[in-house]
């Protein structure tokens, strides 16, 4: 399936007393391959998000982080893909995965929401599940009225460590989503 990447949304909550949360693992993943392409955020207010866009390995790439809270933000998604007549499946979520142990970085098209309250809020504003995602292993409380307080926490020393060995693993694949090379990014993270 070649179907190209135009917009990376990494989700997470905006303000400093989040930025090191297990929740904010996908503005992480943002920002490192922002990082790596040195590319800088902008303050969009018509995408209620910091928005970056960029031309990556010839393909037109924005890259977005929404600053409208987890739960909304599928308000932000939905303005900067309807503006620019994104499809869904060109947009690549990257979040916080409790399904998945730290170190496990996993990519997929559709599926649920399993929860989480950032894609539930995508889903709701697409209309569709049917875009990608990236999902970073966190781990799991082990009892679901913890979960809350577990994803805005900071994760442990040794799991953050997992958590940007799986951020690193998936950094290497990048080149191959944003070129809509998906099956071969999958087939490498999955087996690294």
């Amino acid at each position: 399936m070649t179907n190209r990447i135009r917009l990376i949304v990494g989700l997470g909550n905006p303000g400093r007393e989040y930025e090191s949360t297990r929740h904010n693992a996908g503005f992480w993943w943002v920002d490192e391959l922002a990082r790596a392409e040195n590319l800088n955020f902008r303050s969009e207010t018509k995408f209620h998000g910091q928005a970056a866009r960029a031309t990556l390995h010839g393909q037109e790439v924005w890259l977005l982080k929404p600053q409208t809270f987890m739960n909304l933000s599928g308000r932000a998604v939905a303005a900067l893909a309807q503006f620019y007549k994104i499809t869904p499946a060109e947009i690549l979520v990257v979040h916080d995965e409790l399904d998945l142990q730290p170190g496990i970085a996993r990519l997929k098209l559709g599926g649920g929401h399993g929860g989480h309250n950032g894609l539930k809020d995508i889903i709701a504003q697409l209309g569709t599940k049917d875009f990608w995602r990236l999902r970073l292993g966190i781990g799991h409380p082990g009892d679901r009225a913890q979960v809350s307080n577990f994803v805005l926490n900071d994760p442990r020393r040794e799991e953050r460590e997992l958590i940007d060995d799986a951020m690193n693993k998936a950094q290497l694949v990048a080149h191959l989503i944003i070129e809509g090379k998906l099956d071969a990014a999958m087939l490498k993270l999955h087996s690294a």
